[in-house]
């Protein structure tokens, strides 16, 4: 049995020969990639066009694909082009050489502006690379590359790709790539030569020459004519004759009152510092042959003025400091500051201000105290006297963030009213630099959500942000802003309007801040008018002033059908009936005594007819009561209560926390008929003996059915009676009408309290920080920023420009509507404006450098604006002309003063004036320095490797800058026999 099992433990090491080795499987890979993509098979595309490279539409798509754990990443590159016909093609094209052969010998796309670096070098409209995946990750052995490159044989082959497909190899910085293509019974191999020092004996045409030959290694005498493009590349740095037109800001004469550099309500713009850094020029010789020219070591033919074909670039100085750009990123850094006014300023500086402001039943003991109030000529020191009196006494004059002259100065260009003895009104005062009221950019601040840019808002937003940038700092705005606060309160107090506000409720398409202005402007508005009326009632008024003093308590108080929408947004906070406050009315034709006020209480219709009508504004055409006969007379009624947004909010919340039963929706209903429950009792008081009926005609037409019916005497009459909506029990209408007494509006509760109104938005102004400011003023700053923007490319005219700023502004509409946007969608908001700005320095800086308002002719003028505006379009602008064109002259004549600079040299103008040749030559520098960049194309069409071979088309590139020199060498060879 031992014998026996001997024999069998031999058998077990059998190896499968059979099993895929990890290099199998990644050449399968690439094939299956490959095949995916479908580039198997030569497809030609039409010839290339001159320039496409930069004008077309270059695509690319990837995989990953992993050799053992080393994990590649494999592109096709490929230029979109219109397809070709492809039928017929196994039979036609079995003998053509592969599209991408063809390309290296194309002359149209030499040097394009911009490329991938493969295209450039090489002249490719489609290739594949297969790169390492990772970054960091590099091939560096030569074994390695080998294989790499081994692998890429073997796919090609086996799959018929046509497309070149390289490797790269080495650290990516160094963009070395090592490639094949294969066609039918050809091939072409991209090799490349990296180097940091040029050597001596290949910088110039005859040594690339020599290099070139000697790979090409043709056994041809004589070899074939080589065909040549040449490339020279020069850089201007200096621009000594020409100074940056941007002037910094005058900041003293905006104390002075003089018109500097810049005021408050105006926005600095420009760069700080020139934006354009360098100008490239390239110089090219696109088509010469070998033996026409000469270029060696001792001696060269290549003169930039002879060259025939000029192009400019234009290199822009990396993030230049904008001054517009600085103002709006500085203001918008305060949103993000925590401190609040007075920790800023120090606590102990508004002592008796700040306890009256921070505590509203202090400040509305103190309004209802019998001692008057004094009121004071309305002046600029008194504005500031009393915060100032408080600074000085806590801190000195000279610590004070703002100074007096810079105050006033600010606070005159705020409340121009001061500055004469009589308070102009409310209205705005346009500036003749604001946009006109109604035109596109006046608009702006509805999808912005700022204020009209005649507001005090947007001024108050631009004089903080300057305040910020030149004066103070987030001192000065806290400074400003108190005494913002004080003005605002010493306003309310001595009823004199703010400046710069719209009349009316407030706009709820503006921002907050904005609506706490105008409806502060309202409450001194109510204020204003009771206190006159006080004054008038005093003396009998004549029946024709009733109409005239009704139309002072706002618009035409005649109410329509749709009177009953503005319903949920009446004051429902100041409905109580604990409060005994009443509403003084300006207009009203009958004493205060003997108005039969004691009979209404009893409150039946029977006793309505024997009541003195009270509160009449005027009668309503031709309508009746129906009851009487009577002439309907419309009452003098109060105005609905003016609401911001945030008091809007406000209510709603707590009417949806009323819920759904039945005692909250009648709660609910009662709070929103605040104001119903008040005309019916202006209307009570001015028709007596009316009914349901008479009111419904008057405030809700459509709610008063009327059809004609026959009567009892066979006549066609009109009968008319409520609709439906009216007639179901318990209606809300019935149950006010019911409550209701002929009260006329003079002796009515207040729906709109201004005192308490007034109050709280002091209040809510006096506690606002820095950053809370900020936030509700941004707005008015990007604003501000956008219509700089715009008016300064009005003058400059650049098309992309246009394109962007209409972006902005989309942008900027998305952003803005909604309350507390994120820093982030600001912060971009305010890039885009930069970026604006500093294409519109750079268009200047260019008009500046090419003197177009220097040209005398209206076509060079109109050429080289055009030019301008190309450079900064464009990547690369062909000069026409090149040296011998009007631009080319000017670009010319920059190059030689800044060489003359540089040598300390004389200028061309002394140099013309100098007597003897020998006096020019000695003070004689060159035009151009030496080329920054050579770039040279070698082509041409030898059989290779026998003579007998077919010819095929050989290409090398080379660049030569201070630090690199690369040859990148694609040579074809016919493999029929070999």
């Amino acid at each position: 049995m031992a014998a026996d099992s001997e024999p069998e433990s031999e058998v077990f090491e059998i190896t499968d020969f059979t099993t895929a080795s990890e290099w199998e499987r990644f050449i399968s890979k690439i094939e299956e990639v490959l095949n995916d993509w479908k580039l198997i098979g030569n497809c030609l595309g039409k010839p290339l066009e001159k320039g496409i490279f930069t004008s077309g539409t270059w695509e690319e798509k990837s995989d990953e694909i992993s050799f053992a754990d080393f994990k590649f990443s494999i592109t096709h590159h490929y230029l979109v082009q219109d397809s070709t016909d492809k039928e017929g093609k196994d039979e036609v094209l079995e003998d053509v050489i592969p599209q991408s052969m063809q390309d290296l010998l194309c002359m149209n796309n030499d040097f394009p502006p911009r490329a991938h670096c493969l295209v450039r070098w090489y002249g490719l409209r489609e290739f594949v690379v297969i790169a390492p995946a990772a970054n960091h990750d590099a091939v560096l052995s030569e074994s390695k590359c080998n294989l790499l490159l081994s692998s890429v044989s073997i796919a090609l082959g086996n799959t018929g790709c046509q497309v070149p497909l390289f490797v790269q190899i080495h650290h990516k910085w160094r963009r070395m790539y090592v490639g094949e293509c294969q066609g039918h019974g050809v091939r072409t191999d991209f090799e490349m030569v990296h180097l940091r020092k040029v050597p001596n004996q290949y910088t110039h045409l005859s040594g690339l020459l020599d290099i070139f030959k000697s790979k090409i290694g043709c056994p041809l005498t004589p070899l074939p004519p080589v065909s040549i493009a040449i490339r020279f590349t020069y850089v201007l740095q200096d621009w000594q004759q020409y100074f940056w037109p941007q002037q910094p800001p005058d900041i003293d004469a905006l104390v002075g009152g003089e018109v500097g550099g810049l005021e408050f309500g105006k926005l600095p713009f420009g760069a700080c510092e020139d934006p354009i850094s360098e100008l490239h020029l390239a110089t090219t010789w696109p088509h010469l042959t070998e033996g026409i020219i000469v270029d060696n070591d001792v001696y060269s033919d290549l003169d930039p003025i002879q060259a025939p074909h000029w192009s400019v670039r234009v290199r822009k100085a990396e993030n230049p400091q904008c001054l517009l750009g600085d103002f709006v990123t500085e203001f918008f850094k305060i949103c993000r500051r925590k401190e609040s006014t007075d920790e800023i300023l120090g606590r102990s500086t508004f002592e008796e201000e700040g306890r009256e402001i921070a505590d509203i039943t202090h400040a509305l003991s103190k309004l209802t105290e019998p001692a008057p109030v004094p009121i004071h000529k309305l002046s600029v020191s008194n504005m500031v006297h009393t915060a100032k009196k408080k600074i000085r006494k806590h801190r000195g004059v000279e610590e004070s963030p703002l100074n007096n002259d810079v105050l006033n100065t600010i606070l005159l260009f705020l409340f121009p009213d001061a500055a004469s003895e009589k308070p102009l009104d409310g209205s705005s005062s346009t500036d003749n630099n604001n946009p006109i009221s109604g035109s596109e950019d006046y608009n702006l601040y509805n999808q912005f959500k700022s204020a009209p840019s005649d507001s005090l808002t947007y001024k108050l937003a631009l004089c903080l942000c300057m305040i910020n940038f030149y004066h103070g700092g987030l001192k000065g705005v806290a400074h400003l802003w108190q005494e913002f606060v004080l003005e605002m309160r010493f306003r309310w107090e001595n009823n004199f309007l703010i400046p710069g506000l719209a009349s009316g409720p407030p706009d709820l398409r503006c921002c907050l801040l904005h609506q706490k202005l105008q409806m502060l402007n309202c409450c001194i508005e109510r204020k204003k008018a009771r206190d006159e009326g006080r004054k008038t009632n005093t003396s009998d008024m004549h029946p024709g002033d009733a109409r005239k003093a009704g139309d002072q308590l706002g618009p035409d108080n005649l109410k329509d059908m749709d009177k009953e929408k503005g319903e949920v947004g009446k004051s429902w906070d100041s409905w109580s009936d604990s409060e005994e406050e009443f509403f003084e009315c300006l207009s009203d034709t009958e004493e205060l005594k003997g108005n039969g006020q004691e009979s209404a209480k009893k409150g039946g219709p029977k006793e309505m007819t024997s009541f003195k009508p009270e509160g009449r504004l005027y009668q309503h055409g031709k309508l009746t009561l129906l009851h009487n006969g009577e002439p309907l007379y419309i009452p003098v009624t109060q105005e609905p209560a003016p609401m911001t947004e945030d008091l809007l909010e406000e209510q709603s919340e707590v009417l949806a926390k009323l819920g759904t039963s039945a005692e909250g929706a009648h709660l609910r209903a009662r709070m929103q008929s605040a104001c119903l429950l008040s005309d019916m009792e202006s209307f009570k008081a001015a028709n007596p003996g009316c009914f349901l009926e008479d009111f419904v005609r008057w405030y809700s037409p459509r709610d008063y059915i009327e059809e004609e019916v026959i009567d009892e005497k066979g006549n066609m009459v009109l009968k008319g009676e409520l609709s439906a909506r009216m007639k179901i029990p318990s209606n809300m209408w019935v149950e006010a009408w019911e409550t209701a007494k002929p009260i006329p509006a003079r002796r009515q509760r207040r729906l709109f309290d201004d005192t308490r109104e007034a109050e709280k938005v002091l209040h809510y102004l006096a506690v606002q920080k820095p950053a809370d400011l900020a936030r509700h003023l941004l707005p008015c700053v990007i604003h501000a920023a956008v219509l700089k923007v715009k008016e300064e490319e009005n003058l400059e005219n650049i098309s992309s420009v246009k394109k962007i700023i209409k972006q902005i502004i989309t942008h900027s509409s998305k952003v803005l509507h909604f309350p507390n946007p994120e820093d982030k969608k600001l912060e971009e908001i305010i890039h885009q404006i930069t970026n604006v700005e500093a294409i519109i320095a750079r268009a200047r800086s260019l008009k500046a450098k090419f003197g177009t308002e220097k040209c005398e002719q209206e076509e060079e003028k109109e050429d080289l604006e055009r030019f301008v505006s190309c450079l900064l379009e464009q990547p690369e602008v062909l000069v026409v002309g090149a040296g011998r064109g009007h631009a080319g002259k000017i670009i010319h004549k920059l190059f030689v003063n800044a060489q003359r600079a540089a040598a300390m040299a004389p200028p061309e103008e002394e140099l013309k004036r100098m007597g003897s040749p020998e006096e020019r030559r000695q003070n004689s520098v060159s035009d151009f320095p030496p080329p920054a960049g050579r770039e040279l194309i070698l082509r041409t069409t030898v059989p290779r490797p026998a003579p007998y071979s077919r010819a095929l088309p050989q290409r090398m590139y080379s660049v030569l800058t201070k630090e690199d020199f690369r040859l990148a060498g694609a040579f074809s060879s016919d493999t029929s026999f070999f």
